[in-house]
């Protein structure tokens, strides 16, 4: 099966393959400091789905250094991806993310910016913020959508209706900026189907990318309550892998696969165990793919 794969959209971008610097930019969620709730989604870690992020004491600048050390004897291009992955990284006072953010892009080897956050924060005056990033360099706005399905959303806690998610991409789209959409598969109660849906909703409303994200069961969270409880069942890899290869059918052919599965961390994650072996998973999923 065809499809179009992250590395590919950067090496046709950028030239060469490029790896994302996650960065944590010190902000908190509405769903957590009251706004909207304060327990956070069922599913994400005190760290704010982070959990592979640098320190947020660092300046972005020595979070970058810091990132790069990690894998620059994997990558020889010198270019990177700022990724600002914790919590919900627009959801703070406009100077404060231009401060953020423009630290980040002036850095000589980031050649992209990645935001993750929230379709209910992007105000007029942050969107104005990003579109004018954008023409400096690629600025992309990374939205956790997660499923279409209203219940589940619910349940997870997700707080906020589909449309707030269909007007900020549509905001975003007139801008011409780049949209990249969560979706997480295996949520509680959601059918085969129900994840094929939302894989070609998001297709059809015109996201430029999706990553697809395997549910992961952390520690201290509300969700392996309810794990331990017994009250939810976990896909096996060979459940996932099906459906993995079923929603990238579903797509547009330029929709760029950001993510095929993910990654929790070692010491929080509950189930499934057998994520942890992520080339096992990666190798079996490019075998289905290409199985055709």
């Amino acid at each position: 099966m065809n499809y179009y794969s992250f590395n590919q959209y950067c090496r046709d971008t950028f030239g060469d393959k490029v790896y994302k610097i996650a960065i944590d930019g010190g902000f908190t969620c509405p769903n957590r400091d009251g706004k909207i709730g304060t327990g956070g989604c069922i599913f994400c870690s005190g760290a704010g789905s982070g959990d592979f992020a640098q320190n947020r004491n660092l300046s972005i600048t020595d979070q970058i250094e810091s990132g790069k050390t990690l894998i620059e004897r994997k990558i020889h291009s010198g270019k990177y991806i700022a990724y600002f992955q914790a919590f919900t990284n627009t959801y703070a006072p406009v100077d404060i993310l231009r401060k953020k953010y423009m630290e980040a892009l002036e850095h000589p080897q980031v050649v992209a910016l990645s935001i993750a956050t929230r379709p209910d924060c992007l105000p007029g005056e942050v969107l104005d913020l990003i579109e004018e990033l954008n023409k400096k360099k690629p600025v992309w706005v990374e939205l956790g959508l997660q499923t279409i399905h209203e219940k589940t959303a619910s349940y997870i806690r997700r707080g906020y209706p589909l449309r707030v998610y269909e007007e900020a991409v549509r905001q975003l789209k007139e801008r011409k900026l780049s949209v990249i959409t969560h979706v997480i598969l295996g949520l509680p109660g959601e059918s085969e189907e129900d994840i094929i849906r939302t894989a070609r909703y998001v297709g059809q409303i015109g996201s430029d990318g999706i990553k697809l994200q395997l549910l992961h069961v952390l520690k201290e969270t509300d969700l392996e309550k309810e794990y331990e409880a017994g009250k939810i069942r976990m896909m096996t890899m060979e459940e996932y892998i099906a459906v993995v290869k079923k929603c990238i059918a579903v797509l547009p052919k330029n929709c760029v696969i950001h993510r095929m599965t993910g990654d929790g961390s070692r010491k929080l994650l509950v189930a499934p165990l057998w994520s942890l072996d992520k080339k096992r998973v990666l190798n079996a999923l490019n075998k289905k793919l290409n199985d055709g």
